[in-house]
């Protein structure tokens, strides 16, 4: 069957049409002017409006305060040249916030020169290979400090022994020096401990979970001499999940304490429960996970700590010894677990992940 250059022309453009909706991949076209003039699905969906919403809107409402500027797009349709962007964070109003890979390029259409704009949604990959990294580091930072530790501790055992040998050979007075140098002895040794963390193997049982945080909140009702309200928000349908009991309840008794020792008294803990599906943990994908989330509206996190919150010895606290948020870390790690941070002024929250079999 013979076609007409119009009937070829009319299916080539049809087929154009019909690959760009069925792409994965988000596709703007800017007109000459540089409005836009088509969207494919996937881009509605990733900006949540539709072609219909948007069509003449100019390019700016989307890609404004980014890299994409008039000049650059301007010397695209004058050239030819195409041009890629990584890690431009996307804001297309407030409570829509994400960062894309953009590629633009030129196409003509009835001969007319657009600019096609093809961008991909980075923020999984971005954040897995961030949380990769972290746990690297977090993983070198607690070898180096076992190492040190180990160093430290043994030549502290020498000390204290020659300090009680010598203690039997000194009279009554001068036996008060022996006894600080035993003392400080002691104290070291006891920082070195904490230093070294938890070396026992978790002892897996099946676990309500939430038996196990109401444990943490009865130890901190008793114990706290401030007077914070701590809120529950459990989902009950979550089921037993294999865990060492006291582990998890010092893990998150450590992230309970440092919150009130951040918040004032009429600031409020919340402890909150979840079924997290697809999670991503270590980079490895979880299919279900329980998440837990202790979250306080104190003052927040220093931004310049939080990248290394979870290494020893790091404190946003002057009298801290950064090793409680250190040895949670350790202990949700022995359950193949992950912990992770999210705070900013009025908001802070922890989250730990722990798989379900």
């Amino acid at each position: 069957m013979l076609h007409t250059r119009q009937d070829i022309q009319r299916l080539k453009l049809s087929y154009q049409q019909t690959l760009a909706n069925q792409l994965v991949t988000a596709v703007l076209i800017l007109d000459q002017k540089l409005n836009i003039c088509y969207l494919n699905p996937a881009a509605e969906a990733l900006l949540i409006k539709s072609l219909y919403k948007l069509y003449g809107s100019p390019f700016d409402l989307i890609f404004a305060n980014t890299s994409i500027t008039k000049s650059r797009l301007e010397q695209l349709l004058t050239t030819g040249q195409e041009f890629t962007d990584s890690e431009i964070v996307i804001e297309f109003n407030k409570n829509h916030r994400f960062t894309a890979e953009v590629t633009a390029s030129s196409v003509e259409f009835y001969r007319i020169p657009h600019i096609l704009i093809e961008f991909k949604q980075i923020d999984q990959q971005k954040q897995i290979s961030l949380e990769i990294f972290q746990h690297q580091q977090w993983i070198a930072a607690r070898d180096l400090i076992k190492g040190l530790a180990h160093e430290i501790k043994n030549p502290l055992g020498g000390l204290r022994g020659a300090a009680q040998l010598l203690n039997k050979e000194l009279d009554e007075e001068q036996q008060e020096y022996t006894a600080m140098i035993i003392e400080q002895a002691d104290r070291l040794t006891n920082l070195v401990d904490r230093l070294l963390g938890p070396n026992q193997l978790p002892q897996v049982k099946s676990y309500n979970i939430h038996s196990v945080l109401e444990k943490v909140c009865q130890v901190v009702n008793f114990s706290s001499e401030q007077e914070i309200e701590l809120k529950r928000d459990y989902d009950p349908s979550i089921p037993n999940i294999e865990c060492d009991q006291e582990k998890i309840q010092q893990a998150v008794l450590n992230i309970v304490n440092n919150a009130i020792q951040a918040i004032k008294s009429d600031n409020k803990i919340t402890i909150k429960t979840r079924i997290a599906s697809n999670a991503t943990i270590n980079g490895k994908q979880i299919k279900l996970a329980v998440k837990i989330s202790i979250i306080d509206d104190g003052p927040g996190i220093p931004e310049k700590i939080q990248d290394t919150l979870f290494y020893p010895m790091v404190s946003g606290r002057s009298n801290g010894t950064g090793l409680g948020l250190s040895i949670s870390q350790t202990l949700i790690n022995q359950h193949q677990g992950k912990l992770s941070c999210q705070s900013r002024p009025g908001h802070t929250e922890f989250i730990i992940l722990l798989p379900l079999s």
